[in-house]
Parts: C-alpha cells; sequence; structure tokens
C-alpha cells in the first residue's frame, strides 16, 4: 500500500492545478536511499514545487505494474537492476539516482542520472587512512551481485590508488551462515600484515570487521583501523567502539534529482544530464585514531576499554583482561602513554558524554548512566575539572553555537 505526501501551493478554487503525482522508487530501508528521499523533501519545501509523493511500501513487488501506477514523474534508485529495466520504457519524466562510473559507457542512456561520486568516498578514506601513518591497507567489499554494481567501483577505485592491495568480498551474510562469514573474516584479518588500515564499501561491513576484531582481541585501532561509507546512525549505534565513515552527499542528490525533476515537468529536456555530488565529508571517530604502536599489553588494555569502558569497569578488570598486574599495566600506561589506566578509563567515559549531550532527547542523569559515570553529580565533578563547564552548559552551548 502506497504512503501518499502532499505538498501544496494555496491557491483560490477556481485556479488550482491538480498536483504532480511523483513516484519514489527507492527502498527506505537504507540509510543512502532515506537521506535522498530527505533531500527531495527539502527540495519541495524550499520551492513552489507542487508534487503528490508515492512511496510503495515493497515497490519491488509492484514494478511489473508500473505502467498502471498513472504517475507523472519518478525519481529511482538506479543501483537496483530491477528498478532500472522497469522504467527504461516509462514516457514520462525519470530521474535517475545511482553510483558514479569510471567509464562513462557504463551510465544509462535517455535519462538525466545523479551519482555520488564513488572515487571520491574513496579516496577521502584512503587519504584519511594513508594520512594515518599506516603502512598496510586493504577493502572489505560484497560478494558479486547485479545490485552490487557501486560496490566493484568502489573496489576499483581503491586499486587504482593501492595497486595490488586485497579486497575481501566474503559472504552475503545471513542469519544462516554469520557463523560461517564471520570466521572466515576474522581469518582474512588475521592473515594481514599489521598494522592496516581497512576500508569497507558500507558501514555494514565496517561493523562486520569490528565484530571479527572483538572476537580474535584484535586492538583496533592499533592493529586494525577502520572506516566506513554511509555515516549510518544505526549501524553506529551497534559498535562500542565509535565508528569513522564517509559521509555520502545523498541530501544534495535528492534535491538535485528533484530539481532536475521539476525542470522536465515544465519541458525541459535533459536527457544527457549527469551530476556527480562528491562526498560530504568524514566523521572520524575512535576506529580510525590510528597512533604509534604500543605494547601489547597496552594495546589490548585501550581495546578493552573501548569495549567495555562505559560499562563501569575498574582498574583491577583491565588489568584482568591483559593478564597483568594492576601495577605492571600502571607502569605500561605511564611510561608508554604518560598517563594512568584510570585517567584513561576517564577520557573515554568523559568522550562517551560529550558526544550523548548533542542528542537533546537523552537526560543529563541518563547520560551520566551511559557514560560510565556512578553518578550524575561524578559527571558534573569532571566536566568543571576537564572543561571548565557543566554538562548543561556544554548541551547549551552546542545548541547556540
Amino acid at each position: 500500500m502506497a504512503t501518499r505526501v502532499t505538498k501544496r501551493r494555496d491557491r483560490s478554487p477556481a485556479t488550482r492545478r491538480p498536483p504532480h503525482r511523483i513516484a519514489l522508487l527507492f527502498n527506505a530501508n537504507k540509510v543512502y536511499d532515506r537521506e535522498i528521499i530527505e533531500g527531495i523533501g527539502a527540495y519541495l519545501h524550499s520551492t513552489r514545487a507542487d508534487w503528490d509523493l508515492f512511496l510503495e511500501d515493497d515497490f519491488r513487488a509492484r514494478l511489473a505494474g508500473l505502467a498502471q501506477w498513472h504517475v507523472d514523474g519518478i525519481i529511482a534508485d538506479y543501483d537496483d537492476p530491477g528498478v532500472a529495466a522497469a522504467v527504461a520504457d516509462a514516457r514520462i519524466p525519470v530521474v535517475a539516482v545511482g553510483g558514479s562510473y569510471a567509464d562513462a559507457a557504463n551510465y544509462p542512456a535517455g535519462v538525466p542520472y545523479v551519482a555520488t561520486d564513488n572515487a571520491g568516498l574513496v579516496k577521502l578514506a584512503h587519504d584519511h587512512l594513508v594520512e594515518s601513518g599506516l603502512p598496510n591497507l586493504a577493502m572489505y567489499s560484497l560478494p558479486e551481485a547485479p545490485g552490487n554494481r557501486w560496490a566493484r567501483e568502489r573496489e576499483a577505485a581503491f586499486v587504482r590508488l593501492e595497486p595490488g592491495a586485497l579486497v575481501y568480498r566474503g559472504f552475503q551474510t545471513s542469519a544462516i551462515d554469520w557463523n560461517r562469514a564471520l570466521e572466515a573474516l576474522t581469518d582474512w584479518i588475521a592473515s594481514l600484515a599489521k598494522p592496516v588500515g581497512i576500508m569497507a564499501v558500507t558501514d555494514a561491513r565496517a561493523r562486520h570487521l569490528m565484530q571479527a576484531c572483538t572476537v580474535a582481541g584484535i586492538a583496533v585501532p592499533e592493529q586494525v583501523a577502520i572506516v566506513g561509507i554511509d555515516n549510518d546512525p544505526l549501524t553506529r549505534s551497534l559498535t562500542r567502539i565509535g565508528l569513522s565513515s564517509v559521509r555520502q552527499g545523498t541530501h544534495e542528490m535528492g534535491r538535485i534529482a528533484a530539481r532536475l525533476l521539476h525542470q522536465m515537468l515544465h519541458g525541459a529536456r535533459l536527457a544527457s544530464r549527469r551530476v556527480v555530488v562528491p562526498p560530504a565529508g568524514l566523521n572520524l571517530q575512535a576506529s580510525s585514531r590510528h597512533t604509534r604502536p604500543f605494547s601489547a599489553q597496552v594495546m589490548k588494555a585501550r581495546h578493552f576499554i573501548r569495549q567495555h569502558g562505559c560499562q563501569g569497569v575498574k582498574n583491577e578488570q583491565v588489568a584482568a583482561y591483559v593478564g597483568e598486574s594492576r601495577s605492571t599495566l600502571e607502569h605500561r600506561f605511564r611510561v608508554e602513554l604518560g598517563t594512568t589506566v584510570h585517567q584513561e578509563l576517564l577520557r573515554h567515559r568523559l568522550e562517551a558524554a560529550r558526544e550523548l549531550l548533542q542528542h537533546a532527547e537523552i537526560s543529563i542523569a541518563a547520560v551520566a548512566d551511559r557514560a560510565g559515570f556512578s553518578t550524575m553529580q561524578y559527571l558534573y565533578t569532571v566536566f568543571k575539572r576537564e572543561l571548565g563547564t557543566t554538562p548543561a552548559a556544554y548541551r547549551r552551548a552546542l545548541t547556540t553555537g
């Protein structure tokens, strides 16, 4: 069943024209598609475009009957070959959205095309890993499939930057074969020369890397630094270590696609138009903040702190995980990091609290609990001592600054 969203201009009944009926062929379960749809919505709210938008709950199940939809225009995800084939013979304006191609011959003919810059996304992640001083680089991609053409483009872009670099495609994961996929991925990571920077073609694949490293006890980012693509809030919420990710220019893609369709609905001929939208930047988090190599014990301790530091663990538990006495581990931290285990725990919790305070819906009491502070008062004490402000004032500064 279609969801209908209407935006109309204020006109008198005598002069009102019927709004254009526009179908959006996207999978709203994916953050990439959702953000493109948001960009389309932003365009409508900022212009006088008069559209009724139709979003099918499961549009792929209805592709065969597309001709009976009686719409005036379509914006479609052309990374899905089934969608591209279904609208190929449409006699109404169509704007295609998808990944960019190094070979211009791979772009669909006859439709304007708005693309995410696959080469630009890869270069941004690659350059960050290189600048972090990592001597080895690799990529974790997706298996061969018709709908994964964009992943092949990212692989090719990566290999152009790193000739001879290892690319692992792994499995198309499901609940049935997840254990086998995780075991194979863990074996691949273990086989790589360390330290290594691994770029994942999506945040979902980056999360697999994080899970495999946790299972194998491999320190992130000291031994394996990880960068994904999508900046997906849902995926980031499922990782205990903050995930670095390249932000695609999806909102801008949606706005451009809507503008092109608006022009076509009013007579513009744009069949040969191609627009490649660059990445919006890199969200730098702990997963790729590679530093100089430390002893195995310190790396293991810091990895444990990133995994469990917000769960109220104490110095003794960190030392027990490493397999050393508390005094020995404290000595290593002082010599190698110039700090103590307690200070490292506190720094991690403070970073977590600062991240949580960006979300206005989370109370300060909940921030203290989720960041691992024993009481809200202790959170206030640490903020005043380390940052010279209070959590409430810090939050106000975020919203006003």
